[in-house]
C-alpha cells in the first residue's frame, strides 16, 4: 500500500539546440504489473514516466536520459541506472532517441528497500559530424529531477518528482567521469551546445 498520494505530476520548460521543450513527468501507482512488463511483485510500487514536446523533427534534437539511482542494497551511494535488457552499454544513457520517453518502474522482492533516483535530461555536445566519427563524447546535463521510494513491509512512502540543480548534476560527475571514461562531463546545465 502506497501512504503518500499518487500520482504526482511536474512539468519543466527546456531549451536545447535553439528548441523549446516541455518535459512532463508522471508519477503513479503500479497497480497492473503485467501491463508494464513486469512482476507481480511489482504491485503497489510507484513508476515514473517522463516525455518529451513537442515531437523532435531530426538531429539537432536528440536527447537521451540519464538516471543516477540508489538502490538501497548496494553499496557505493548512487550509480548509473542503465536499461538492463540491453547488459553493459559504452554510454551513460538510459534512454536515447528522438523525443525518447523515460519509463521506470523499480521494484523488489526485498521486504525493506530504498529506490532514489537523480534523473537527468541530457544532450550531445558538439555537431553531428564530431559525434559520428567518435571525435567527441560529450554528455550535457540540460534540467534534472528526483523521485523514488521507501518500502517497508506493505507500505511504500514515495517522495517527488521534484526539480534539481546544476550542482546535484555536478555531484554525480566523479563517478560519471570515471565509470565512462570515453565520454566527458561538463559541469552545471547548458540551454544549447557551444560551438
Amino acid at each position: 500500500m502506497t501512504s503518500s498520494p499518487l500520482p504526482r505530476k511536474l512539468e519543466l520548460p527546456y531549451r536545447w539546440n535553439d528548441a523549446d521543450g516541455l518535459v512532463r513527468v508522471e508519477m503513479a501507482v503500479n497497480e497492473d504489473p503485467g501491463r508494464f512488463g513486469g512482476e507481480d511483485f511489482a504491485r503497489g510500487c510507484p513508476y515514473l514516466r517522463a516525455t518529451i514536446e513537442p515531437p523532435a523533427v531530426g538531429y539537432r534534437e536528440m536527447i537521451g536520459w540519464v538516471q543516477m539511482a540508489d538502490l538501497g542494497d548496494r553499496a557505493g551511494g548512487f550509480k548509473a541506472d542503465l536499461f538492463e535488457p540491453l547488459g553493459k552499454v559504452p554510454h551513460p544513457f538510459a534512454f536515447f532517441g528522438f523525443s525518447p520517453t523515460l519509463f521506470d518502474s523499480p521494484h523488489s522482492t526485498n521486504r525493506n528497500w530504498n529506490f532514489s533516483a537523480h534523473t537527468f535530461l541530457c544532450g550531445l555536445g558538439g555537431k553531428l559530424i564530431e559525434q559520428a566519427e567518435g571525435r567527441r563524447r560529450e554528455v550535457r546535463a540540460v534540467l534534472g529531477f528526483k523521485w523514488g521510494f521507501t518500502k517497508s513491509g506493505t507500505e511504500i512512502d514515495s517522495f517527488g518528482p521534484e526539480p534539481l540543480s546544476s550542482e546535484d548534476w555536478n555531484g554525480h560527475l566523479g563517478y560519471l567521469r570515471e565509470e565512462f571514461r570515453a565520454w566527458s562531463f561538463p559541469s552545471g546545465f547548458f540551454d544549447h551546445p557551444l560551438p
